[in-house]
C-alpha cells in the first residue's frame, strides 16, 4: 500500500470508516423493523429462532438495497470529519484539488459498489430465496418452492405449479399474480383427473381468477379438451403463504430476470415490474457513484461556513430526491412507452452535469 499517496489513504480511510458505520446502522434498523413485522407470524414451526435465521439470510439483500444511501451519508460524514478537524483545509493548502479529493473518496465507493454488484448476482438472490422458502415451509406445509421448477402449492386434491409470480400492493389491497401455471387435479382414488395450463392466476380481494385456461380432462377411455378465457377458482389457498413463495423481481439475479422477461414477452404477459428491476440493475453502479460525486460539494461547503450539519442535511435530501426522481422516471417511462434505458439514464446524467458545473464554478 506504500504506492498509494498518504493523502489518498487518509481520505479513503475516513470515508470507509464513516460509510461502514452508517451502513451497519441502516441494515440494523431495517432488520429490526423486519423482525418486529415478523413477530405476528410466529406460530407452529415458525419460531423466534426461525425469524432470526430468516433475517440473517436476507442481510446480503438488505446490504445491496441500502448501500447507495449509506454511500451518500458515509461520504459526507467522512469528508465532514476531515473538514471539522481542519485536515481538508491542510490538504487544500498543500495544493490538493477538490477533484483529487473527490476521486480519493470515490475509490472507496467504487470498490464497494463492485462488491455489491457481485453480491446482487450471487449470495443476495440465493439468500433471499432461501430465507423465503424456509419461512414459507415453516408456516405452511402445502406450499413449497423449488429453484428449478418454481412455486408448488396444494389445495385439496389439486396441485399447482407456477413458473413466475409477483406481488403488487400491500396489506388487504395486495394482489398476487402467478404466471405459467399448471394445475394437476386428482380424484379420490389418486388418479389424475385433469391438467390445466393457465397463463395467469390472480388473487385479488379474497378471490382467485384464472385467465386463458387450456384444460384436458381424463375419462375412463377418453380425453376431452377445452379452452376458457377466464373463470373463477373456488380455493382457500393461503395467499399469505404464497407471498413468501413469490420472489420479488428486484430480489432476482440478472440472469433470472432475463429468463423471466423472455417468458413473459413470449406469452404476451405484463412484464413491467420485471423490466424495471432488470434495467435498474444495470444503472445501480452509475447511480451510486454519480450520486456520491454530486453530494461531495456539500462537504466542502463546511470548510468556509462551518455548517457541516446543514451540508449533511442538504446532501441527504439531495440523495433521497435523486432516488425519487429515478423512480418517477421509470414509472413515467412505462406509462408513455419510453425506453427504460433512456429514462434511467436521464437522472444520473443531469446530476453528473450539475456536479461538473459546480466543481468548475468553484475551482
Amino acid at each position: 500500500m506504500s504506492w498509494i499517496p498518504l493523502s489518498t489513504r487518509l481520505i479513503a480511510s475516513s470515508v470507509l470508516g464513516a460509510l461502514v458505520m452508517v451502513w451497519v446502522l441502516l441494515i440494523g434498523f431495517d432488520a429490526m423493523g423486519a423482525f418486529v413485522g415478523e413477530l405476528d407470524e410466529i406460530g407452529g414451526n415458525y419460531s423466534i429462532l426461525s425469524v432470526l435465521n430468516y433475517l440473517i439470510w436476507t442481510i446480503p439483500r438488505r446490504a445491496y438495497t441500502l448501500f447507495p444511501f449509506a454511500a451518500v451519508i458515509g461520504t459526507l460524514l467522512g469528508l465532514g470529519m476531515l473538514a471539522t478537524s481542519s485536515e481538508l483545509t491542510a490538504l487544500r493548502a498543500i495544493g490538493l484539488s477538490k477533484t483529487r479529493i473527490a476521486i480519493a473518496a470515490l475509490w472507496v465507493v467504487g470498490a464497494l459498489t463492485l462488491m455489491m454488484v457481485v453480491t446482487a448476482e450471487t449470495i443476495g438472490p440465493y439468500g433471499e430465496q432461501y430465507a423465503q422458502s424456509m419461512a414459507m415451509e415453516a408456516q405452511s406445509k402445502d406450499v413449497k418452492r423449488d429453484k428449478g421448477s418454481g412455486l408448488w402449492a396444494r389445495e385439496g386434491n389439486t396441485f399447482l405449479n407456477a413458473r413466475e409470480g409477483k406481488v403488487a400492493g400491500t396489506g388487504v389491497k395486495a394482489k398476487i399474480e402467478l404466471f405459467g401455471v399448471t394445475m394437476y387435479e386428482f380424484d379420490k382414488e389418486g388418479r389424475l383427473a385433469s391438467i390445466a395450463n393457465v397463463a395467469r392466476a390472480v388473487h385479488e380481494q379474497g378471490a382467485w381468477t384464472l385467465h386463458q385456461i387450456r384444460r384436458s380432462t381424463f375419462h375412463a377411455r377418453s380425453v376431452t379438451s377445452e379452452t376458457i378465457e377466464q373463470e373463477h377458482w373456488d380455493s382457500s389457498l393461503n395467499p399469505d403463504a404464497l407471498k413468501l413463495g413469490v420472489t420479488k423481481p428486484r430480489y432476482l439475479s440478472t440472469a433470472e430476470l432475463r429468463s423471466s422477461l423472455n417468458y413473459l414477452h413470449r406469452n404476451e404477459l405484463d412484464a413491467g415490474e420485471f423490466e424495471l428491476a432488470y434495467w435498474s440493475r444495470f444503472f445501480y453502479p452509475l447511480n451510486a457513484i454519480v450520486l456520491c460525486l454530486a453530494t461531495v460539494p456539500f462537504a466542502f461547503g463546511s470548510l468556509r461556513s462551518g455548517g457541516f450539519g446543514k451540508g449533511l442535511f442538504f446532501g441527504i435530501v439531495a440523495g433521497i430526491g435523486f432516488f425519487m426522481l429515478q423512480t418517477l422516471a421509470g414509472n413515467l417511462a412505462q406509462v408513455y412507452r419510453i425506453p427504460l434505458p433512456l429514462a434511467f439514464s436521464v437522472p444520473p446524467l443531469l446530476v453528473a452535469f450539475g456536479s461538473w458545473w459546480h466543481f468548475r464554478k468553484q475551482a
